[in-house]
């Protein structure tokens, strides 16, 4: 026992030092930082990476508020259910819904409030289509512009280098990188993307692809990372400062929002990761039913509202989607939403003119098309 009793720690020494030095091989971060996100809620683990700012606008503009009733209950698998068991069933931070511009309803759990950023997860890629779709008016980019073309450190010399601009955009691009969100299998797919502190390193070491670009679409978080990268290059900034003046200050967003980086003074992860309070949210939401413009004024091309409000002519996973925008099964064809893991919801409802954020903790696995007919049956309430 005694001998037992020195080996033991002597055995964890070895392990500790390990995984210190698994990980820097690797290039992720360090076992501690590792531990704590599997202890950190999903909404929060922004605060864990490196991030570069989005100050808010210098000329904000607060919400105008017109409070009104939500519905007594909403449908939830075969039965309704009141919408504060919606809520708490689906694990929700904050919740707010806009009616013709107006702030309708807010509501937030215990510990958060209107100034609480939380994380966007891959709502994030609905935002990075709105730039791509300035770059596209401004004339720094095509649709049909190949992916090689623009970052030719990634030719491969064989399908991998046919990939275009419209096949990241609508999730066409065949790459080769699962969509894992399993915290205890960090290594693979997108969990590594998401932990890695080498994006670039990352799509240079993940070029190969499973089908012909543009021949079918699956849900790929590698090629929002690959378009993100395609925006900073044309554009000369980093995607947050693309955000910042491009969007927030125009906008008049309220509230400064942050973009995690893959490692200090790094790159924006482009497939999740803004955090932002959820105001914020909705006026992004907002803008973006009003057709691309605030106060009369342009911010988003209005063909590239048409862009994303239009199914592209492949499913993702059985699902419509257009330009790194959702179309879900059901309703009257016309909403369409943002959408990120653990229950990250931007929707919007062209017919009754209603914005909806939803942003929760709800798991990897959050019964999306069971939340868009409760968010449906909310905005026809109105």
């Amino acid at each position: 026992m005694r001998r037992a009793a020195i080996a033991l720690p002597v055995v964890l020494g070895v392990l500790i030092a390990a995984s210190y030095t698994a990980t820097a091989l690797l290039d992720i971060p360090s076992p501690p930082t590792v531990v704590q996100l599997l202890s950190t809620e999903p909404s929060r683990q922004g605060d864990l990476f490196a991030t570069r700012t989005v100050p808010a606008s210098t000329a904000p503009e607060p919400l105008p508020v017109r409070s009104a009733p939500l519905p007594g209950s909403v449908p939830w698998k075969g039965q309704r259910i009141p919408v504060a068991q919606f809520l708490d069933t689906t694990s929700t931070n904050a919740f707010l819904v806009l009616r013709d511009g107006r702030l309708a309803h807010e509501w937030y759990r215990d510990g958060i409030g209107p100034a609480t950023r939380l994380s966007s997860w891959s709502a994030a890629k609905s935002v990075v289509s709105l730039l791509t779709g300035q770059a596209i008016e401004a004339g720094k980019l095509r649709e049909e512009d190949r992916l090689v073309d623009i970052l030719p450190q990634l030719r491969t010399g064989g399908a991998y280098d046919g990939i275009t601009v419209r096949h990241l955009l609508d999730m066409t691009s065949g790459v080769d990188v699962p969509e894992n969100y399993n915290e205890y299998y960090p290594l693979t797919g997108t969990a590594r993307m998401y932990l890695t502190r080498d994006l670039p390193g990352f799509t240079r070491d993940h070029r190969g692809v499973r089908y012909q670009p543009g021949s079918k679409g699956t849900y790929r978080s590698i090629d929002t990372e690959l378009l993100g990268q395609v925006l900073a290059k044309v554009e000369g900034q980093p995607l947050a400062k693309l955000l910042a003046r491009n969007i927030w200050a125009p906008m008049g967003a309220q509230d400064s929002a942050t973009w995690n980086l893959d490692h200090d003074g790094g790159d924006e992860k482009a497939f999740c990761c803004i955090n932002a309070t959820a105001r914020d949210y909705a006026k992004l939401g907002q803008l973006v039913l009003n057709d691309g413009q605030f106060h009369g004024r342009r911010i988003i091309p209005r063909s590239w509202i048409k862009r994303i409000a239009t199914p592209a002519p492949h499913k993702v996973d059985g699902w419509g989607y257009s330009a790194q925008w959702w179309h879900p099964p059901g309703g009257d064809g016309k909403d369409f939403s943002a959408l990120g893991v653990y229950g990250q919801y931007i929707y919007i409802s062209p017919d009754t003119k209603t914005v909806i954020v939803k942003l929760s903790d709800y798991g990897d696995q959050q019964d999306e098309q069971e939340t868009f007919d409760a968010l449906r049956a909310i905005a026809k309430a109105g």
